[in-house]
């Protein structure tokens, strides 16, 4: 005790936060719970998370990713975590990276697991009339579901990007059409965020969720600026500044809740989420059943180590329980 007291002492004046530095999205009301010692479980879906912290869909096919995929699914098992992989466009046609996204036998049966294309993907399969080998996907992955992400941003200005043909809303409903009940679908953004026009057609269509993806996280415009050698990349800036951010995209979806009827089930907020308060507010500010999802904090944590990882995730944990007992959102 008295070493604690001298510890008190000395750092109490280094302690001391400015009036600038109070985070003013919260009541904090200390006299109205005991300490929590366990966290409720959330619903996801039809599964069941220990936690409501997913891991965002990240990478694969190199031997890099194969490590980081099999690390995060571990922490998945270990936390209750669910989990979407990074864009599974390599196993459609060949298992030469299967091992990359085969984590089910990992992670387990219990947790939320999902598999993910690109729009552009299925709408080239829906033309071609192979949509079932998205199907094949799925089950051989042991898959929920499916993510799709739609990222026309990102295409444009990637050196090998695709083209889309057609609005992704069609390619959405068309594929929705032939899924039907067979699994689930999840519709995400890849980190400049979805407008509101396009988030009120999208929640009324008969999706299960949606993925934010917002801007404000990693920034997959001007990565492929920057990957790009041609002159007239550089000129190119001004698109990766466009984009929406969490804060807007849960007043744009609790709008559209308030005025339409909506058949989505379920909200992972994701984009510029860098710790568990960003987590609890903006999952208690959200109408819909929501998580939040972490991509690439997550990845600089796992390309550390595992013990950094887990240390990560533990604190998450801890300061989510603590917020929701002693933090109510403004």
């Amino acid at each position: 005790m008295s070493q604690r007291k001298t510890d008190h002492i000395k750092m109490a004046a280094l302690s001391a936060p400015s009036t600038s530095n109070s985070d003013e999205r919260f009541y904090y009301e200390p006299l109205l719970a005991a300490h929590p010692n366990k966290i409720s479980p959330h619903s996801f879906l039809g599964k069941e998370m220990k936690f409501p912290l997913w891991i965002s869909s990240m990478t694969g096919g190199s031997v890099e990713a194969n490590k980081i995929n099999h690390l995060l699914a571990e922490a998945s098992a270990e936390f209750g975590l669910g989990m979407g992989l990074g864009s599974c466009r390599s196993l459609l046609y060949s298992d030469e990276f299967f091992d990359d996204f085969n984590l089910r036998p990992i992670i387990g049966t219990a947790l939320p697991f999902y598999a993910n294309l690109g729009i552009a993907q299925i709408e080239q399969m829906i033309e071609n009339g192979e949509v079932d080998k998205i199907h094949e996907l799925i089950f051989k992955l042991q898959a929920d579901g499916l993510f799709v992400h739609v990222n026309p941003t990102q295409e444009w200005l990637q050196p090998e990007g695709d083209r889309f043909k057609r609005p992704a809303i069609e390619t959405i409903q068309e594929l929705i059409d032939i899924v039907g009940d067979q699994y689930k679908l999840i519709v995400k953004e890849v980190g400049q965020g979805i407008g509101p026009e396009s988030l009120s057609q999208l929640l009324k269509l008969k999706i299960d969720g949606i993925e934010l993806g917002a801007f404000g996280g990693t920034n997959f415009a001007s990565i492929e600026i920057m990957r790009n050698n041609g002159r007239i990349a550089n000129f190119m800036y001004p698109l990766a500044t466009i984009g929406h951010n969490a804060d807007e995209m849960i007043a744009m979806i609790n709008d559209i809740c308030d005025d339409h009827e909506v058949n989505c089930k379920q909200v992972i907020v994701s984009g510029g989420i860098r710790n568990f308060l960003d987590g609890y507010y903006y999952s208690e500010k959200t109408n819909l059943p929501a998580v939040y999802g972490m991509a690439g904090v997550m990845l600089q944590h796992a390309m550390s180590s595992k013990e950094d990882l887990f240390d990560f995730i533990e604190a998450e944990k801890q300061g989510y329980m603590y917020a929701s007992s002693f933090l109510k959102v403004r």
